[in-house]
């Protein structure tokens, strides 16, 4: 598998638009610190660890849905294997003009734009999510 967090947000939208209230991923840190943004956004209830089938680690991801729709509606890789796409603190966009959120890998560690700019820091652009 060459994007991880591409597939992860894949199994997302692909879940939600079934109608299903949890989705599993492979688990790994990183994927773990962008559910952690996610969970603190408020656009999924939580996550947990468990192991697969096989015994490999997994992730267990609860969806949140809203009035029978989900909480995400879009979810958009930004920075893929094939073209990288770093900015500095004041080139984050926001998205939807602050309704949505943009999740950015820091020298500081996963946060969202918000968090990056009251830390004055840049990085890679991982997704936006609205």
């Amino acid at each position: 598998m060459n994007d991880p967090i591409g597939d992860m947000l894949t199994r997302i939208r692909n879940s939600q638009l079934r109608g299903k209230s949890t989705v599993h991923s492979p688990a790994s840190k990183l994927r773990a610190w962008v559910l952690d943004v996610l969970q603190d956004e408020g656009y999924i209830r939580g996550y947990e660890k468990t192991t697969d089938e096989r015994g490999h680690p997994a992730l267990e991801i609860s969806l949140k849905y809203y009035e029978g729709e989900p909480v995400i509606r879009e979810v958009k890789r930004v920075s893929k294997p094939g073209r990288r796409v770093y900015m500095g603190v004041n080139d984050i966009p926001s998205v939807r003009q602050g309704l949505g959120v943009s999740i950015v890998s820091t020298p500081k560690g996963v946060m969202s734009d918000a968090n990056a700019r009251a830390a004055n820091v840049g990085g890679e652009v991982l997704c936006t999510v609205f």
